[in-house]
């Protein structure tokens, strides 16, 4: 694989060491063409071909489900995984005393909703019990990278009926993902991590089974299932489509859709496990040479990498790298380093040298 010339296609890391996914993705020129050309296309032709967009938006769907095997009609698109939480809680509308388990640590998100049971990893298994009306956590956690045994999980809530909302914004687009092997009943991503996409493009996939007891909350003029028929929209009760495409309700973002596609399609053709190897090669090197400086490294099994100095303060020391152009981030005291596929050795050892200075 031709990483050097893979890499000419993210101009900032022509100036910086971005070694920070985990908070914003390196969005490629191919992305930002694919914008370009949709703004070009709608002045040529006046946006008279507004339902050939829909129609592109298929296309974009089916590139989605194939990245993590999934079909075309499981996929909607949604703006960011909270906005998929949002729907999913607003579906099933859990009653007083009910409860949603999530992990302690988990993203902001799930620990503030209403009925969120927030519990420590060990006390996983035993806090699920017959008031869970959902569990819902990350495949990779933001703050200490943390991965669960998820195939593990899948089983033990489809043996009791407890449906599984996860999060994989931190993981997809770097770790492969098979829904077929891991099922779970919604998958949500926002894009501008490790799918390389801008702020606003994001997908859920529902599960068939899932959809069947999920009802839409987000009632526009696309619900109907005949929505295309513009020149004669129906004005009744909608009825909706068996597809995931009933939770998005209005109109959608194309430019970023259009971009998003552009990434996901790159991917593809690199190959999600080829990216996943060279993602976990440069998280595991990262490791290595932090503790070599001393660091107290996290093992994880994910690509999000978690050092703690004791003799220095994370966010300071975050701050005084970005300075340098040396970009990571510092969650909850710790230093946290995310390395994707754009990135390579030369970055790790300029990360090394700044750290050696401060340290």
């Amino acid at each position: 694989m031709d990483w050097v010339n893979i890499r000419r296609e993210f101009p900032a890391l022509e100036r910086w060491t971005y070694l920070n996914t985990a908070t914003y993705g390196q969005v490629p020129r191919r992305a930002v063409e694919a914008m370009t050309r949709h703004s070009e296309q709608r002045d040529e032709l006046a946006s008279t071909n507004f339902l050939d967009w829909y129609s592109d938006a298929d296309r974009i769907r089916a590139g989605i489900a194939r990245l993590i095997h999934a079909e075309p009609d499981d996929i909607a698109f949604v703006p960011n995984a909270a906005a998929a939480l949002s729907i999913v809680l607003s579906g099933i509308a859990p009653k007083p005393g009910e409860n949603i388990v999530t992990l302690d640590d988990e993203f902001p998100n799930y620990l503030y909703q209403d009925a969120a049971r927030k519990v420590p990893w060990e006390r996983f298994y035993e806090s699920v019990d017959d008031r869970t009306r959902l569990v819902a956590f990350s495949e990779v956690n933001y703050a200490t990278g943390f991965r669960p045994p998820l195939a593990e999980i899948s089983r033990f809530l489809g043996e009791r009926g407890v449906p599984l909302f996860l999060d994989g914004s931190q993981s997809v687009g770097a770790l492969t993902f098979d829904v077929r092997k891991t099922p779970v009943d919604v998958l949500a991503v926002h894009g501008y991590k490790w799918l390389i996409s801008p702020t606003g493009a994001g997908f859920m996939y529902v599960s068939p089974a899932f959809r069947k007891k999920l009802p839409p909350n987000i009632i526009g003029w696309r619900s109907h299932h005949d929505w295309r028929n513009v020149d004669r929209l129906h004005s009744g009760t909608p009825e909706f489509k068996d597809a995931a495409e009933k939770y998005e309700g209005g109109g959608l973002p194309f430019h970023l859709l259009y971009a998003m596609e552009a990434s996901v399609k790159w991917m593809l053709e690199i190959g999600p496990d080829v990216i996943e190897r060279r993602v976990m090669d440069l998280a595991n090197s990262a490791r290595d040479m932090l503790r070599r400086l001393g660091a107290q490294v996290a093992e994880t099994r994910s690509q999000v990498v978690i050092a703690r100095f004791p003799e220095i303060d994370a966010s300071a020391t975050a701050r005084t790298l970005r300075e340098q152009k040396v970009v990571v981030a510092a969650r909850h005291g710790r230093l946290r380093v995310s390395p994707h596929f754009y990135n390579d050795d030369e970055d790790l050892k300029r990360l090394e040298t700044a750290l050696k200075n401060l340290l």
